[in-house]
């Protein structure tokens, strides 16, 4: 009974019936691909600046209160 079982084949070391050209993973659905490339789109645009002079100018503009003018009397 215990020579049916090995564990080569239970850790992948060993010989196995399946070809190893194959990937394991399930082709991509057209949905996954289409997100994919979605994605790949939106990080190619270009982006603003992330903090710096810009961002402090731009709050420095706001007054305070401006972003609640119900609190003014």
């Amino acid at each position: 009974m215990a020579g049916r079982f090995s564990l080569s084949g239970v850790l992948g070391c060993g010989m196995t019936d399946r070809d190893d050209d194959q990937p394991d993973l399930a082709p991509e659905t057209p949905i996954q691909r289409a997100l994919r490339l979605k994605q790949a789109i939106i990080d190619a645009r270009p982006k603003p600046p992330r903090g710096g002079r810009f961002q402090r100018e731009q709050a420095a503009s706001i007054a305070t209160g401006k972003s609640k003018p119900w609190m003014s009397r």
